[in-house]
Order: C-alpha cells, then sequence, then structure tokens
C-alpha cells in the first residue's frame, strides 16, 4: 500500500530505555480514493488516490472534471497504485495512516533538493590537486579522455553539471510510530527532499 504525503522536517524521540532516535515527520494523508480500476475495464487492477487540497483555479478542466465525477474535491497530486484485489476500495472513500499500522519497514519517494551546477568535487566526491610543488589544478576534474584516439569523450563520463532535483527513493526504512490523530508518521533517519516536499509512502504489502 502507498500514501502521499508532505515531508514536515526532522526530530527526534525517544524509546522507552531511553535511546534517542532520529526521525523524519510525514504529514501522510488522508488520501481520497478519484478511481477504482479493474481489469475487466482498464485490463489491471488499481486505485487512483488524490492528496493536498487546491483551488480549481489551479487545475485544469478535465481534472476538475474528473474529480467532480469521483464527488472529491480538488486535489493537487494524484497518483494511481496497483492492487491485487481493488473489492475493498470504493470511490470517494479515504486512506489514512492507519494502513500502515503493523508495518515496521517502509520505502520513502521524493526529489532530492536541487543544488544547481555544481562542480565535480561537489558533485561526484572527486579529491581535489594538491597545492604545493607548483600544481595549479586544485578542483579542476583533470583530463576527460585520450586526445589521438577515439578523439572524443566517452558517454556516461563523470563531469560538472547539474546537481539534484531528481527523483530518488530510499529503501527499508523503519516505521518507528504513528500518529493517528494528527495523520503523522515517524520514520527513522532521513528521507529524500526538502521540507514541505511531496513524497510517497510505501510497504511492500497489497
Amino acid at each position: 500500500m502507498m500514501l502521499i504525503g508532505r515531508k514536515l522536517g526532522m526530530t527526534q524521540i525517544f524509546e522507552e530505555s531511553g535511546k534517542v532516535v532520529p526521525v523524519s515527520v510525514i504529514e501522510a494523508g488522508p488520501c481520497a480514493i478519484v478511481q477504482v480500476k479493474t481489469k475487466d475495464k482498464e485490463g489491471y487492477t488499481a486505485i487512483q488516490i488524490g492528496f493536498d487540497e487546491t483551488r480549481e483555479s489551479r487545475m485544469t478542466k478535465a481534472e476538475v472534471g474528473h474529480l467532480k465525477k469521483a464527488n472529491v474535491g480538488p486535489r493537487r497530486v494524484l497518483r494511481e497504485i496497483r492492487v491485487d484485489d481493488v473489492s475493498p476500495f470504493k470511490v470517494g472513500e479515504t486512506i489514512d495512516v492507519k494502513v500502515f499500522e503493523g508495518t515496521k519497514i517502509v520505502h520513502v519517494t521524493g526529489t532530492s533538493k536541487g543544488r544547481g551546477f555544481a562542480g565535480t568535487i561537489k558533485r561526484h566526491n572527486f579529491q581535489r590537486g594538491r597545492k604545493t610543488h607548483g600544481n595549479k589544478n586544485y578542483r579542476e576534474p583533470g583530463s576527460v579522455g585520450a586526445s589521438a584516439f577515439p578523439s572524443r569523450t566517452f558517454p556516461g563520463k563523470r563531469m560538472p553539471g547539474r546537481m539534484g532535483g531528481v527523483k530518488r527513493t530510499t529503501r527499508n526504512l523503519t516505521l518507528v510510530q504513528i500518529d493517528a490523530e494528527n495523520n503523522l508518521l515517524f520514520i527513522k533517519g532521513a528521507i529524500p527532499g526538502a521540507n514541505n516536499g511531496i513524497v510517497f509512502v510505501r510497504s511492500d504489502a497489497k
């Protein structure tokens, strides 16, 4: 099962033994069920969920009509979840953090922070050049290929360029605590993305 959520930031909680656990806090759901797809009609079984209420003026007419058909208010984020059995799900109902009760391991997908244009030291952890014995190559990437043959740079060569701002998944994170009243998930460790960024929390259970 998967829920759409928003990363609120990081904090720490204390176990009964007194051990401090760093956790990421996610406001997960509630997510409205917008569409139920069946094998007879669409060829596969899945549900579509929506998260984060917004204004109709920020959506296309097609999106507004799609949501009104399900009797669901405007939602900023829509995602589809493959499920084996769609019978427990009905259009218009909501899914909240209670679906993760009993779950210990989750996977979190988000968009990493965009760092802009970065050199090879920051982007690929290259080692800088020495600052002694007349060397002036401090932060330059160095040679990028042979000269005479093949007289080109091979694809995949690690070079300066845009860093971050890409989809990333952190797998096998420990779900420490669930706050059903406030729709919060407390997950051990760091997760991708900046605060207030949209994330997708998934368990292996369908």
